[in-house]
């Protein structure tokens, strides 16, 4: 069996358009070739690859299994090249071509979103892909090469990557607005006595600590709702209870949610955050750019 080089491109797209009209004669005037010059492309990549791809009844081409994968990999082929396209033209216009940012949940909801918008402002034609998952999975997703950077609650360990500090925070205690410990200074663990927690479902440094500290000093609470960290605001502000979280996310919240009052919690649980990236990254124009727009300290700071 001949190898199949790059050069065979051409037979691919020919066989592409083939499956997609049914019969060598439409193939051929989509393509503006002959019909014969379609059958021997099509002969030519079967020989290529060592299998059939149509079954030949009374001159008709029946897609064969075969014939479907192949065509759902060559679409995906296409869908980088097309990419690949786009990378080039970024390249030669400006430098770059896209940053692609993850971030956990805490700082992913406003604080990148800032990070971003700053970015652009400053060159809007940077392509940027952004998303949001538990910090774990955003260490693997920079390590395996998926994303640019991403940030973290710390602490973090990676022999792959670089990571820097960027910032501490404590934990507050957000309350509805209507609940008795609303009127409050501040929240101390003994006032948890009896209360509804809200707490995320993935695992969480401040969560973590207040229930190892409610173990500890044998206080019953009436119970508790496990949730996504980005409807928990939400839940604490349709009465389900209260939360420990951290100032970043709500702060952004009451900004926009009302409902909710925010105290500071008593004994002072501390989350640390920071930005990850390969080594080899170190020096990218990327990496300078992104670190040049990240601000010291979130605005509720």
């Amino acid at each position: 069996m001949s190898e199949l080089h790059l050069n065979s491109l051409k037979s691919l797209i020919v066989f592409k358009t083939l499956f997609e009209s049914g019969t060598a004669t439409r193939a051929a005037r989509e393509l503006g070739i002959t019909q014969s010059g379609v059958s021997r492309s099509l002969a030519q990549l079967e020989e290529n690859i060592g299998m059939a791809l149509f079954m030949r009844h009374k001159n008709r081409l029946i897609a064969l299994p075969e014939a479907e994968e192949l065509y759902q990999e060559i679409m995906e082929l296409m869908g980088n090249l097309d990419e690949m396209k786009h990378t080039i033209v970024a390249l030669r216009e400006f430098g770059a071509s896209r940053m692609r940012l993850v971030s956990a949940p805490a700082l992913g909801f406003a604080y990148i979103p800032q990070v971003i918008a700053s970015i652009l402002r400053i060159n809007p034609k940077y392509s940027i892909y952004f998303d949001i998952m538990p910090s774990p999975d955003v260490v693997r997703a920079v390590e395996s090469g998926h994303f640019d950077a991403g940030f973290v609650t710390l602490p973090v360990t990676s022999e792959r990557l670089i990571v820097e500090e960027l910032f501490t925070v404590e934990a507050v205690c957000m309350i509805p607005v209507n609940h008795p410990l609303a009127a409050a200074d501040h929240i101390e663990i003994s006032d948890l006595k009896n209360q509804h927690l809200v707490i995320p479902n993935q695992p969480n440094l401040a969560a973590d600590q207040v229930l190892k500290l409610i173990s500890q000093n044998k206080i019953r609470i009436s119970g508790k709702t496990e949730a996504n960290i980005a409807a928990i605001c939400s839940l604490v502000a349709n009465g389900v209870g209260i939360s420990l979280i951290n100032p970043i996310t709500a702060y952004d919240t009451v900004a926009v949610q009302r409902g909710i009052v925010i105290k500071p919690f008593r004994p002072a649980f501390h989350y640390s955050f920071g930005l990850i990236y390969k080594r080899s990254w170190s020096d990218t124009q990327l990496i300078k750019l992104l670190k040049e727009n990240l601000p010291k300290t979130p605005d509720c700071l």
